[in-house]
C-alpha cells in the first residue's frame, strides 16, 4: 500500500480505504475524490503545505470545498507569516506527489493543523498517499496519529 495506510494499520486505528479511478484531467483532486466516492465535499479534506519566512513547513488539512486561510494557520502555529509551499518542496518533505499528499505517513513529521469543521463528522476522508486513494478515519484518530491540533484554518 502506501506509508499512510501502513501508519493507520500499524496504529490499529479504525479506518476504511477507498479507491477510485483518478482522471488526470480533473481540475480538483479533492472534488474528484468526493464525487467518485459519493461523499459530501465537506467530509473530504485536502492536505496543503505552507512555509514560514525561514522555510519551516506546516501541514493544513481543510475541506476540499474551501480554501486554506494562511493568516489563521499562521496564528494557529504561532508564525509571523506563511505562504503556500511550492509543490517540489511539499513533495520532497512529505514523500508524496501533489494531489496525493496524505497527512499520514509523511517522510518527516511536520506540525499539522486540522480545520475544526472536521469535528462535526464521525469520520472524514483524506488522501491515502496517492491520487485515487482515500482513507476514511475519525478526526480524533488523525490528530492522534499526526500529533496535530484543531483550529479554524479553512474558509469557504
Amino acid at each position: 500500500m502506501t506509508p499512510a495506510i501502513d501508519a493507520a494499520k500499524k496504529a490499529k486505528i479504525p479506518h476504511q480505504i477507498h479507491q477510485y479511478h483518478h482522471d488526470p484531467a480533473a481540475e480538483s483532486y479533492g472534488l474528484e475524490a468526493a464525487q467518485a466516492l459519493g461523499q459530501a465535499p465537506e467530509r473530504v479534506f485536502k492536505t496543503l503545505l505552507a512555509a514560514d519566512e525561514a522555510g519551516k513547513l506546516y501541514v493544513a488539512v481543510v475541506p476540499v470545498v474551501g480554501m486554506l486561510d494562511l493568516k489563521a494557520l499562521a496564528k494557529a502555529v504561532k508564525a509571523k507569516k506563511l505562504v503556500m509551499a511550492n509543490p517540489a518542496q511539499a513533495e520532497k518533505a512529505t514523500g508524496y506527489v501533489v494531489g496525493g499528499i496524505s497527512p499520514l505517513g509523511q517522510k518527516k513529521r511536520l506540525p499539522l493543523v486540522l480545520d475544526d469543521s472536521a469535528q462535526q463528522f464521525d469520520t472524514i476522508c483524506v488522501s491515502g498517499g496517492r491520487r485515487g486513494l482515500e482513507i476514511e478515519l475519525a478526526p480524533s484518530d488523525l490528530l492522534k496519529l499526526t500529533g496535530g491540533s484543531l483550529a479554524p484554518v479553512g474558509r469557504a
